[in-house]
């Protein structure tokens, strides 16, 4: 399976402004709706938010350094690979969102949380933007970026930023269905 890199920056763009435009409409809801679960054990809205924050603090600096470092030109298709295309396939949200465990310290159950933790994500979602447009001058099948389960896994900077995106993508969706359901 071959993609065209623009294409794929571009649909990633796409999906990263349309996360952000969602956050930035959380900022009209009160912290107390925003702190409220459907059910014991689910997550809350700020708590989906929170458990991506927690994501883009390992990916925004890995990235960053990642791309600076890179001596490479753009290659005008990407190829996924393996192991990076199986990751972010799995995190592609279905009709009926599937559970899927998350690490301890990427789980923010019980966390005291307020609308900072929006602000946050916004903040993040800006700077996955300015990633977005850096990666349009390196290659995405080339530059490689550990993983946040183990820096010894390297895939490539094209899965990576798919992965990260459409888990903010399963993220949202689940944020949109708590509102929904209170």
């Amino acid at each position: 399976m071959k993609m065209s890199t623009p294409q794929l920056l571009d649909e990633l763009k796409s999906l990263t402004q349309t996360h952000l435009k969602y956050a930035e409409n959380l900022l009209q809801q009160t912290d107390e709706k925003l702190n409220t679960r459907v059910s014991e054990g689910s997550w809350s809205v700020l708590e989906c938010l929170e458990h991506l924050n927690r994501y883009g603090d390992f990916y925004i600096p890995e990235i960053n350094q990642r791309i600076s470092s890179s001596k490479t030109s753009p290659a005008p298709v990407f190829k996924p690979g393996i192991l990076g295309n199986y990751f972010a396939k799995s995190m592609l949200p279905k009709d009926k969102l599937n559970k899927m465990k998350t690490l301890k310290n990427m789980d923010p159950i019980n966390s005291q949380l307020d609308k900072r933790v929006v602000e946050k994500f916004i903040r993040q979602q800006g700077q996955f933007l300015d990633l977005l447009e850096k990666a349009e001058s390196v290659d995405l099948n080339t530059v490689k970026t550990s993983v946040s389960i183990s820096k010894l896994i390297k895939i490539k900077l094209g899965d990576t930023f798919r992965f990260v995106i459409y888990h903010n993508e399963r993220h949202i969706r689940q944020a949109e269905s708590v509102l929904k359901n209170l």
